[in-house]
C-alpha cells in the first residue's frame, strides 16, 4: 500500500518538474530548483511567476475534476458519470458565451459569468430531478443534465454563429480550456473555493462506498441517503463550477482517471479519491506540458489533449472491463 503511494507521489512531483522545467524556455532541474530557492537566479521570475502557478493551478483543477468523477459516479452507479453530467459544461459555456458576445472586459467577467452559469444550470437541474416528498431521483438528474445542457448548447451556439469572427474563436479558445490564465490569484481564488468541497467528499467516503451498493442497501446499513446526495451534487458542483471558471471546460478527466485508480487501489472511497485527486492533477499537468511544447511557439488547449489522450485510454479501459 505504501509502495503504491510512494508511486504516485514520485510520479506526481515529476509531473511537476516537468511542467516547471518545459516551455518557450526549456531549464534544466539544477536552474528549476535554483530558481525556486533564489529570487534573484536565472529564469526565476520564469519559474515563479508563470510556471509555477501554472503547475498548481494544473493540480488543482486536474484534483477536484478526478474527485468530482469518482463520487459522482458512486452517486448515480454508472461508469460513465463525469463532471459535467448535471449540465455544468452547458451552463458554464452558455455563461462565458454570453460575456464573450457582449464584449465584457476585465480578467474575471468571463469566469465569473461562467460560474453564474454553472450555479444557475446546476440549480435547475437539481429542481428538475426532485422526486415527489423532496426526494432526489438520481436518474432524473441524469436526464436533466442532459435536457439542460442541450438546450443550453443550442442558445450557445446560436450566439456564436452571430457573433463577430474574433468573439467566435476567443470563445471556442475558452470552451476548449487551457491554463494560459494561470496566476497566483488564480490559484487563490480556485483553492477558497474547493477546500470545503474536497473534505466534504473525503468525509462522505463511507457513504459512497455505501450508495455504491444501491440505495436501498445503502439506507439500511446507515447511510443518510437523501442528505448524502444533496451533499455530493452540491460539493461536486461546486468544484466543477470553480474550476471550470479558471480554466474552461477540460474533459475526460474526472472520466478516465477514477477509472485507472479502481483497477490499481479498488473501489474503496478513502484511499481512491486522495488517490484520484493526484493522479488527476498529474494528468492535467502532463497534458498542459504537451500543449504547450508540441507545436511550439503555438499553444494547443489543453482540452484537445486530454481529449486525444482520454478517448483512447477510456477505450482501452472499456475493452477490458468487457473482456
Amino acid at each position: 500500500m505504501m509502495r503504491r503511494w510512494a508511486v504516485l507521489v514520485t510520479v506526481a512531483g515529476l509531473a511537476a518538474l516537468a511542467g516547471l522545467a518545459f516551455g518557450a524556455v526549456p531549464l534544466t532541474p539544477g536552474e528549476v530548483f535554483r530558481a525556486l530557492a533564489d529570487a534573484g537566479a536565472a529564469g526565476a521570475p520564469i519559474v515563479r511567476d508563470l510556471r509555477a502557478p501554472r503547475v498548481v493551478l494544473g493540480f488543482l483543477i486536474g484534483g477536484s475534476l478526478a474527485v468530482s468523477g469518482a463520487s459522482l459516479q458512486a452517486l448515480v452507479r454508472n461508469p460513465l458519470a463525469d463532471p459535467y453530467l448535471l449540465g455544468l459544461s452547458g451552463g458554464a459555456g452558455l455563461g462565458a458565451v454570453i460575456a464573450i458576445a457582449i464584449g465584457a472586459t476585465g480578467p474575471w467577467t468571463v469566469p465569473i459569468a461562467a460560474f453564474i452559469g454553472t450555479i444557475g444550470a446546476v440549480i435547475l437541474v437539481y429542481r428538475l430531478g426532485l422526486a415527489a416528498g423532496g426526494r432526489v431521483d438520481t436518474r432524473a438528474l441524469l436526464l436533466a443534465g442532459v435536457v439542460v445542457s442541450g438546450f443550453a448548447g443550442a442558445i450557445m451556439t446560436a450566439i456564436i454563429v452571430l457573433s463577430p469572427a474574433e468573439q467566435l474563436r476567443d470563445a471556442f479558445l475558452w470552451l476548449l480550456g487551457g491554463l494560459g490564465r494561470a496566476s497566483w490569484r488564480s490559484v487563490t481564488v480556485l483553492a477558497a473555493f474547493s477546500v470545503l468541497p474536497l473534505l466534504a467528499l473525503a468525509r462522505l467516503a463511507r457513504d459512497l462506498d455505501l450508495l455504491s451498493l444501491g440505495e436501498e442497501a445503502a439506507g439500511h446499513l446507515g447511510a443518510e441517503v437523501e442528505s448524502v446526495k444533496r451533499q455530493v451534487v452540491a460539493a461536486t458542483a461546486l468544484l466543477t463550477a470553480a474550476a471550470v471558471a479558471v480554466s474552461g471546460m477540460i474533459g475526460f478527466v474526472g472520466l478516465v482517471v477514477p477509472h485507472i485508480v479502481r483497477l490499481s487501489r479498488g473501489p474503496l472511497h478513502r484511499g481512491l479519491l486522495p488517490a484520484a485527486f493526484l493522479l488527476g492533477g498529474t494528468m492535467l499537468v502532463l497534458a498542459d506540458v504537451i500543449a504547450r511544447t508540441a507545436l511550439a511557439p503555438v499553444e494547443l488547449p489543453v482540452g484537445v489533449v486530454t481529449a486525444l489522450v482520454g478517448v483512447p485510454l477510456f477505450a482501452a479501459l472499456l475493452r477490458r472491463s468487457l473482456a
